[in-house]
């Protein structure tokens, strides 16, 4: 098997375990930079995530062109990814999603931040882009250049940013990483949501979130990033390369 056919079946996966675990719907989408393209990255022809397949999988350049002008119609949203890879060289992969649990923190002044061990990959706190102040009044869809611009800065050096009235984008140095992140984008506005019903919610320190982040960077066979890949394979019903 290839690079490229190894990159595609994993942005598959990626699509199916998103989807199984409800940090998806009939809406979303995941990209990834192209392997051996900087300049280029790859998604799905437009077409509900659980349903993805390798066929699916079209060429862009980083202004949201299809290098297949011919082909299947892709996401409207494409901006967003073209957009990050341009202005994030250590971006590898996207996900765009409306995870229900996140949009709340994204309407009020109620700051999203990791309160759990396995959020800490969010950061300490994650940003809010709202449409409206640069655009006006909008369908809220990122459906050109200069938007998927506007939302790459709202990120600054971060890994995800908050759409308002809208879903979420996250970045990550791989899909499993993005992925990961996603998934526990939405754990942790869930558990937050529910902790502020208790009372003063202690959340995890910088200290807490860089030795969390240091490990997981460490890739250990059976730890962190692998070892969530391999259970959410197996759970989404596609098959996984072990590490």
């Amino acid at each position: 098997m290839t690079v490229y056919e190894d990159t595609v079946r994993e942005l598959v996966a990626a699509n199916r375990i998103l989807a199984a675990q409800g940090v998806m719907d009939a809406f979303g989408h995941v990209s990834v930079r192209h392997p051996q393209k900087r300049n280029c990255f790859l998604l799905s022809r437009s077409v509900s995530p659980e349903l993805v397949k390798a066929d699916d999988i079209l060429e862009y350049t980083l202004l949201g062109e299809a290098f297949d002008r011919q082909g299947p119609k892709g996401y409207l949203e494409r901006f967003i990814h073209g957009a990050l890879y341009e202005a994030r060289p250590d971006v590898q992969a996207v996900v765009h999603s409306h995870s229900r649990s996140v949009i709340p923190f994204g309407l009020t002044n109620e700051k999203l931040r990791p309160l759990v061990h396995s959020s800490a990959t969010i950061g300490t706190e994650v940003p809010v882009w709202d449409v409206q102040q640069n655009f006006g009044d909008t369908d809220l869809l990122v459906s050109d250049v200069s938007m998927g611009r506007d939302l790459a800065r709202a990120f600054g050096k971060g890994n995800c940013v908050l759409m308002r009235g809208h879903g979420c984008t996250v970045a990550g140095k791989s899909i499993r990483d993005a992925v990961y992140m996603a998934f526990y984008l939405e754990v942790n506005a869930g558990l937050q949501l529910e902790a502020n019903r208790l009372g003063k919610v202690k959340f995890l320190t910088p200290g807490e979130i860089e030795k969390v982040n240091a490990r997981l960077s460490q890739g250990n066979p059976g730890e962190g990033f692998n070892r969530f890949w391999e259970y959410w394979c197996r759970r989404a019903g596609v098959e996984s390369n072990k590490y």
